[in-house]
This record gives structure tokens, sequence and C-alpha cells, in this order.
């Protein structure tokens, strides 16, 4: 068997440090050919991947948090890609890692991770569905969540800091953003209707959460053929910041001013608003989010 594993370029610093030599080590130690992909940027990462896939492997393992999925998603995902029937194993080690919570991984144990895959391999694993998303020209796929409005913005913000690292990063962020954070005007076309919708946030979920556990969309299933849209209506900082420590728990669902419905296909356009999926910039609105059943085969137990 030939397993190529994906080794996030960022993990070199604190406890994942070695998590891609262990995830190598075992797969050898099993008995399979084990191509490493370990190279200096995502985009170099990327075409690695693609290259090794085009060279022929039997699975492809990435080991990082929801980044490192999305990049495995692009290569593997949709019906009519190349690529499609080879399988996807996760060794979750990000900080987020809400993609790994979604299948039941375990988190941040490279060996335990490993065993799943293993185990998983001889099963086949489990097909879910992915998002696609289309706009700015161009087509990105998602496994997770697909969000246009203050969480994005938050991304946003993090991301053009060097530090701190880690979930600190983003919560500063956070504090930053909240300060002058105003109600979003957009226009919505949920499975041909169409409306506008003033919001702090809208996300479309094939997923549960985001940003290492928040539970956006908790009823969220990932092969159940549907996304849902979670949109958080107009709401002053103060009853925002009363809501939104909620979403750990799952309990803002019964707020007033949230609101989730299951689609198949959401347009969405507004001024000056980036989208991330899975925590990945993706481009300015508008943007069309559609779910494609059973896009990709993941190695994980059902």
């Amino acid at each position: 068997m030939i397993i190529a594993v994906a080794i996030n370029p960022r993990a070199s610093f604190g406890g994942t440090r070695h998590m891609g030599d262990t995830v190598v080590a075992f797969f050898r130690a099993a008995g399979a050919l084990v191509v490493v992909l370990r190279k200096a940027s995502y985009d170099r990462l990327e075409t690695a991947v693609r290259e090794a896939l085009a060279a022929g492997c039997d699975a492809l393992v990435v080991v990082g948090g929801d980044g490192m999925v999305h990049l495995g998603i692009n290569a593997l995902a949709g019906p009519g890609a190349p690529y499609g029937a080879v399988p996807l194993g996760i060794v979750p080690s990000g900080t987020g890692n809400d993609m790994a919570r979604a299948l039941g991984l375990p988190l941040n144990d490279a060996v335990a991770a490993c065993e799943r895959i293993q185990e998983a391999l001889k099963t086949g694993g489990r097909l879910i569905d992915a998002g696609r998303v289309t706009g700015n020209g161009t087509t990105r796929w998602f496994a997770g969540v697909v969000s246009a409005g203050f969480d994005a913005a938050v991304n946003e913000r993090a991301n053009a800091w060097r530090w701190p690292r880690g979930k600190s990063r983003y919560n500063l962020a956070m504090l930053r953003e909240l300060a002058t954070f105003k109600p979003i005007d957009y226009t919505v076309t949920a499975d041909g209707e169409t409306w506008h919708q003033g919001a702090m946030l809208i996300s479309v979920a094939n997923g549960q959460s985001i940003g290492g556990g928040m539970k956006v969309t908790p009823d969220a299933l990932l092969d159940d053929g549907f996304l849902d849209l979670f949109i958080v209506g107009p709401l002053t900082r103060a009853r925002f910041l009363a809501v939104f420590p909620k979403v750990f728990s799952g309990r803002h669902t019964g707020h007033q001013a949230v609101h989730i419905r299951q689609v198949r296909r959401v347009e969405l356009s507004a001024v000056s608003v980036v989208a991330y999926a899975d925590g990945e910039r993706i481009g300015p609105l508008p943007l069309t989010v559609e779910v494609v059943p059973g896009a990709i085969r993941v190695l994980a137990v059902p």
C-alpha cells in the first residue's frame, strides 16, 4: 500500500513539532510505502500533493488542522475530480480541528489517529458530502464551514498578526473587531428564494463547528445531502457578547436573532465582506455555495 503523508508546513513549534514523523513511522512500521510530503509553504505542498496523487497512491493522510483538511479536500473532492477515489485520512494537530471533531477522531494523539485510519482502510471509510464555493473566477471545496461576517472578519484580522500564536491571537482579534463591527447588509438567495438580510454573520455549514469547537450548527450532518445556513441577525454589541459564548455549547440556537435552515445552494452578496472556508481565505463576496453529496471518502469509522 502506498500512502502519501502531507505534513503541515507550520508544524515546527510546540507539541506538534514531531507529529508528522510519528505518523510516517507508524505507517512504515505497518508495512506501507510512505511518500513524505513536507514543504515550506501551503502552495508548494498543494502542488506536491497533486503530483503524488498523479503518480498513484492508495490514501492521502494530512497531518495538521482544518487548513490541512481543506488542502486535502481540494485535492480529492468531487465526482469529476481525477483522484476522487483516493480516501482522505486526518491526523489532527491544529488549533481548531473542527473537522476531526465532526468525524469523532482522536485529537492531538498521532498514534490513536493513525490506528483509526488503519482500521478505516480495512473497511473503506465513509463517504461524506463536501461544499463547493464558486466566485472570483475560481472554484474551491470545503469540508466544514464557509463564514462571511463577524467571524470571517476576525480571521482576517488575526491572520494579519504574527503574534501571538494559537487561540489567544484569535481571541484578541475578536475583541478588537467587536469594537468597531456593525451589522452587514446581505443579499441572500437560498434554493431560489431571494431576500435582503441584515446580519452580524452568515455561515454555510457542512460540519457543526468553527474556531475550535464553536457549535454554530450543532445539528448539521456530514452526509445528509444538505448544508445548514446559519444567520445571526442584527444585535447590539452588548447583546452579541451575551449570545456569543453560548455558541460553544450550542445553546445559542434558541435565541430570536439566530436562524438556521437546510439548503442545497446559497448565493451570498455583500459589500467589502471576505469569506473564509475551513479557516482558509476564499475571497470577497459574491459567492455561490452548494453541496455535493458523497464527494469525498474519509478514513473514519461511520
